[in-house]
């Protein structure tokens, strides 16, 4: 008995090499996919906490945006490498890119009082709770 084997093109060995990894999401440092910011928001009496993972990125590359009860994070994403003179590039990893994420709270945010904290890859927020302001009941003439 013979076996029949369907042909792939793509099989052969210098075909995958060439085509790994191009359908796939662009990837952080650590393997995770570069478009995801990972996020743990807490909630008291009085303020969220967030803390958002962000390997990689420099202080100066994020930028936090407070508007009522949206929050949005942004990081640019840069690896740059110089060449020195006589070396060629036989493959790059190296990626630049953008990343963001945005959510609401159940609370407006008091945007006076706000932190952030950025230490080894982790971006705290501190976002205190706006006082609520009594709802006024109108009277009926």
């Amino acid at each position: 008995m013979s076996n029949m084997t369907r042909f792939d093109p793509f099989a052969l060995e210098p075909m995958s090499e060439l085509f790994q990894g191009l359908f796939r999401p662009m990837r952080g440092a650590g393997g995770e996919p570069l478009a995801d910011i990972k996020l743990d928001v807490t909630e008291s009496d009085t303020a969220y906490s967030v803390k958002a993972e962000l390997p990689g990125v420099e202080k100066k590359d994020i930028d936090v945006k407070i508007d009522g009860n949206l929050v949005s994070i942004s990081a640019k994403v840069e690896r740059n490498q110089e060449m020195k003179d006589g070396e060629r590039v036989i493959r790059r990893e190296r990626y630049a890119g953008a990343v963001s994420r945005a959510f609401s709270l159940a609370n407006e945010v008091d945007e006076s009082s706000a932190a952030a904290e950025y230490k080894d890859g982790v971006l705290s927020l501190t976002l205190p709770k706006k006082a609520s302001s009594e709802r006024k009941r109108l009277q009926i003439n």
